[in-house]
């Protein structure tokens, strides 16, 4: 007998829009309600899509890029109430209308959260969803187009995630702020873990994409399906040139795209009342949720995440399974540095023959903002449903390797009362560790710990490290700015323990090699 209030997800909807032109209605809200369309009728429910959409009484959305950065700002205007929005295209009227603040672990924390309020009897039926439209917003804005997305549903939805900004005020000062620039310092950091060259390295990363690669290739929602090989992925060339060393344009997450996705969670004895089948139905056999050192800067180890480790670990012991039991992963992979890490604190060797991601992965797949894993997780439903009895374990990740959840689907019951351990007991273990000491003044010599170039379109233009003084041994931050022949030579050879003399200048830390 399965317990009545055991969560499950139910319906799972995705689009990918390769070649749609832009217009006024399809906007971020009305292509998220496409995919939960898509994800109603999924279910298989015997009362039909339309009267399950009625019975939607919690909807949560992802907060849309264009909200977050400027870089990605639409002009065509904006939705003051997405998740209502999104509900009053599917004739439903919730109790509970979230939208998220930013985070790619937004979407996994989402289903962890409703699976309790489920099991608590607090909600009935659930819909995470989101989308972006970066794509067609490109395109709309180079063609000169009118389009109006402008939407006000009434009321305000309720916020939930946490929106500390992911840098503190001495990494901002370096014009550190950006995912574009955090991981490639992260990235460099794990190669001098492993003590290898930057050639061997970019070797290893080309291998570990080339895996993501092959399952975009035979996805066909994938935005990049040309299947890269190992070596074109870590050579660079016109359409693969440097972003920030060390990674060229093809390890990037791919964020120039639409996408949308959705699903659908509610309890068992529901499920039975509205006549879902069964086979649709995936159980969430264990979760966790946890948020490193907030600030990448003040961790003592760049090449680990305490976070990740600990997530998957209560995931799998909440199961009563092991990392073996698990046949397939969706890692979150907006940069190799995210895959890397996991892949460490998981257990899973560079040989593992297990899939490492389901979709292709950011780069390959499509990188929808903070929507990524709802397509992850989309995915994975229709994975273990394909494979009944198989587990697969899905890793979500936020800002720069900080904000963590994990989940672990099947399509086998789970066995007594759904409960999950309080992730404060997790994050309260995860604040007591130390952190580093970062100098703010740190006016002497030291050595470069990690680093990285950051590339124009023809050019690098600035260098980012993370050093550390000597003496006290204490961590700085410090940049270069555009000195062509430093930066030429930052990105030919080795810099990992490289002498550099730093002092002020300008209200910067600026360096130079002794």
């Amino acid at each position: 007998m399965i317990d009545p209030r055991t969560p499950i997800l139910v319906g799972c909807g995705q689009i990918t829009d390769l070649t749609g032109k832009p217009s006024s209605d399809r906007s971020n809200v009305a292509f998220c309600a496409e995919a939960a369309g898509i994800a109603l009728a999924d279910s298989g429910a015997a009362i039909g899509a339309a009267a399950l959409g009625r019975k939607i009484d919690a909807v949560a959305v992802l907060e849309f890029f264009p909200a977050i950065s400027p870089r990605f700002a639409s002009p065509f205007g904006r939705c003051s109430n997405p998740p209502k929005a999104v509900a009053s295209r599917l004739d439903a009227a919730p109790r509970q209308l979230l939208y998220t603040h930013s985070g790619g672990n937004m979407p996994q924390y989402l289903v962890n959260r409703f699976a309790e309020e489920i099991a608590k009897g607090e909600t009935g039926l659930a819909l995470v969803c989101g989308a972006e439209l970066l794509r067609s917003t490109q395109n709309a804005r180079k063609a000169g187009l009118e389009i109006d997305h402008n939407e006000d549903p009434g009321g305000e939805p309720t916020r939930i995630g946490d929106n500390r900004l992911g840098f503190s005020d001495e990494e901002a000062r370096h014009e550190l702020r950006a995912a574009i620039h955090f991981y490639p310092l992260l990235e460099n950091a794990i190669r001098g873990g492993l003590k290898r060259d930057v050639a061997s390295h970019m070797t290893a990363m080309g291998r570990l994409f080339e895996r993501l690669a092959a399952v975009a290739k035979a996805n066909p929602l994938a935005t990049r399906r040309e299947g890269y090989s190992a070596e074109r992925l870590a050579t660079i060339s016109n359409d693969n040139r440097w972003i920030c060393f060390p990674y060229p344009r093809l390890m990037n997450s791919n964020a120039i795209i639409d996408q949308s996705a959705a699903v659908l969670m509610t309890s068992v004895e529901k499920a039975r009342e509205w006549g879902v089948p069964q086979d649709r139905w995936v159980f969430l056999h264990g979760c966790a949720d946890g948020t490193d050192t907030w600030i990448v800067s003040e961790r003592e180890r760049l090449d680990a995440s305490p976070a990740i480790r600990g997530c998957v670990r209560i995931a799998l012991d909440m199961a009563g399974k092991t990392v073996v039991d698990v046949a397939v992963f969706d890692l979150y992979s907006c940069f190799p540095s995210a895959v890397e890490v996991a892949m460490k604190e998981i257990g899973i060797d560079d040989d593992d023959p297990r899939p490492i991601s389901v979709t292709g992965g950011l780069p390959f797949f499509g990188g929808p903002g903070n929507n990524y894993v709802t397509h992850s997780i989309a995915e994975m439903m229709n994975v273990v449903r394909k494979k009944p009895g198989s587990f697969g374990k899905v890793t979500a990740n936020g800002n720069y390797l900080t904000k963590h959840s994990a989940g672990l689907y099947s399509t086998e019951p789970t066995k007594g009362p759904w409960r999950r351990e309080d992730p404060k007991k997790f994050q309260a273990e995860l604040d007591q560790r130390s952190k580093q000491r970062v100098n703010l003044t740190p006016t002497s010599t030291g050595t470069i710990e990690t680093y990285c170039v950051a590339y124009g379109k023809e050019a690098p233009e600035k260098a980012y490290i993370f050093g550390r003084l000597d003496g006290s041994g204490e961590r700085f931050v410090a940049m270069a700015g555009n000195e062509p022949s430093l930066l030429a030579d930052m990105s030919a050879r080795e810099q990992l323990g490289r002498r550099v003399i730093v002092r002020e200048r300008s209200g910067k830390n600026v360096f130079q090699p002794v």
